[in-house]
C-alpha cells in the first residue's frame, strides 16, 4: 500500500507519487522543480508541465499546457498524455502542475475534485505528479484541504492536516490520522466528492486513529448525500466500530457498512 511521507527534495519523487509542494512568495516554480523535470530525460519519462504563463519549462518538457486552453478536463488531458507516452516508448509520465490562487478561478471544492482525480491517476498508472502551489494569496484552509488528499508533501509550509485520504492501489481509499470536529467538514467534503464519482467508496481505515461524533456525523451525511450510494469502511478498530453502533448510526437508512 502507498504510504504518506515527507520529502526533503523532489529528487525523492518515485513512480506513483503525488506530491504537494507549497512555494513561498519569492520562489519560482521552475527553479524549485528543475531537478524533477530535468530528471525525466535521465529516467526515460515524458515530462508534462501544466500551468499558466510558465517560463523556462519548455527546455525540459515535451509538452507545456495552459489549463485555460484545454479542450478537455485536466484529468482527460493527463490520461491522454500517459497513453501517448506509453506508445512513444517512455517509462512513465512526469507531471508538474503549477496552481496559483488567481488561476484557475475555480472554487476550493473544484480544486479538491481535481486533486482527487490526479491522486487516483498517479496511484493507478504509476505516473509522477507534483502539484506546486504558490503560497502567497492562498487561504490557509484551502491549502489544508488540498494537502489532505496528497500522500506526499514537500515545501516550506508544514502539512498541518490531521488526516489524509489517499488512493490505496485499486482497492479503495486509505484514511490516516484523526477525523474530529476540526476536520469533520473537510472529511465530509472529500467523501462527497468521491461519492459523486463512484456509487460505492471503500475506505481502508487500518491507520485511522480516531473518529469522534462530528466525524461520524460527517460520514453519515456524506453517505446520504446522493441516492444509491454506499460507503464501506474496512479495518476500522474496535473503538470506532463500537462508537458508530452506540451513537445510533448503524441503521438501514445510513448506507455505511463496517467491514472487518
Amino acid at each position: 500500500m502507498r504510504a504518506p511521507r515527507a520529502l526533503t527534495t523532489l529528487d525523492e519523487v518515485d513512480t506513483g507519487d503525488h506530491v504537494c509542494q507549497v512555494l513561498d512568495r519569492t520562489e519560482d516554480v521552475i527553479d524549485r522543480s528543475r531537478a524533477f523535470v530535468a530528471d525525466g530525460a535521465l529516467h526515460g519519462d515524458k515530462v508534462l508541465i501544466v500551468g499558466p504563463h510558465l517560463q523556462g519549462g519548455s527546455e525540459f518538457a515535451q509538452l507545456v499546457l495552459d489549463p485555460a486552453r484545454l479542450d478537455v478536463s485536466l484529468l482527460a488531458a493527463v490520461r491522454r498524455e500517459a497513453v501517448t507516452a506509453g506508445r512513444e516508448g517512455f517509462r512513465s509520465l512526469r507531471v508538474l502542475r503549477h496552481v496559483r490562487p488567481a488561476f484557475p478561478t475555480e472554487p476550493a471544492d473544484e480544486l479538491l475534485r481535481s486533486e482527487l482525480e490526479l491522486e487516483e491517476f498517479a496511484a493507478d498508472t504509476g505516473a509522477m505528479v507534483v502539484c506546486a502551489y504558490s503560497g502567497a494569496g492562498w487561504d490557509p484552509s484551502t491549502l489544508d484541504q488540498i494537502a489532505c488528499v496528497h500522500p506526499h508533501h514537500l515545501g516550506s509550509r508544514p502539512a498541518s492536516t490531521a488526516f489524509r485520504v489517499y488512493r490505496a492501489g485499486r482497492k479503495g481509499w486509505a484514511v490516516e490520522g484523526i477525523v474530529d470536529s476540526d476536520g469533520s467538514l473537510l472529511f465530509g467534503t472529500v467523501l462527497c466528492t468521491l461519492l459523486a464519482r463512484a456509487a460505492t467508496v471503500r475506505l481502508l481505515c487500518h491507520t485511522l486513529e480516531f473518529f469522534d461524533a462530528a466525524g461520524m456525523s460527517a460520514l453519515a451525511d456524506a453517505a446520504r448525500h446522493l441516492p444509491d450510494r454506499k460507503v464501506v469502511l474496512e479495518g476500522a478498530n474496535e473503538t470506532v466500530r463500537l462508537a458508530w453502533k452506540l451513537s445510533g448510526f448503524a441503521v438501514p437508512d445510513i448506507p455505511v457498512v463496517m467491514a472487518p
